[in-house]
């Protein structure tokens, strides 16, 4: 009889578990591999045929962090120097969509805001904890066309 008891709120506790919902990522709760925090390790800028290391600068003390979650990306660059010179602050956010190895940002938010309401396609790897994003950032109105590579290395907890 005790028995029966004991059955009954765990049945009722099963059957009203939420479904398992399917997203773009999976089963709900596990992570892409896309999604954490990332610091950036390098960038280079293909415009033309030539090529540009535009991070890390020579001299330049400055860092960059992406944060991704199930739905949002968001990017913070800044300098330092703790307050000497002048400062040096960037960044933008939006909603992205990632399948297999295609990722596209859609920047919503920009301290640059001509580059607001723009989407940007790239191809992502993986290796371990390296990212590396590559793409064509191309904004007609600006006369920007060029192709990014970026390293980024995932930051653990």
């Amino acid at each position: 009889m005790k028995l029966k008891f004991l059955l009954i709120p765990a049945v009722l506790l099963t059957a009203c578990k939420a479904p398992v919902k399917e997203t773009e990522t999976g089963k709900e709760g596990a992570l892409a591999p896309i999604q954490g925090t990332w610091k950036l390790f390098s960038a280079v800028t293909v415009t033309k045929g030539d090529s540009v290391v535009t991070y890390p600068i020579k001299g330049n003390k400055e860092e960059m962090i992406k944060v991704i979650n199930g739905d949002h990306f968001a990017f913070f660059k800044h300098d330092l120097k703790g307050g000497a010179g002048k400062p040096i602050f960037d960044s933008g956010a939006g909603t992205y969509k990632f399948a297999d190895d295609k990722y596209t940002e859609n920047l919503d938010y920009c301290n640059y805001r001509e580059w607001e309401g723009h989407s940007f396609d790239f191809k992502v790897t993986f290796k371990g904890d390296t990212l590396v994003q590559k793409g064509i950032e191309k904004i007609d109105s600006l006369n920007v066309n060029r192709e990014i590579v970026e390293t980024y290395v995932r930051i653990k907890k």
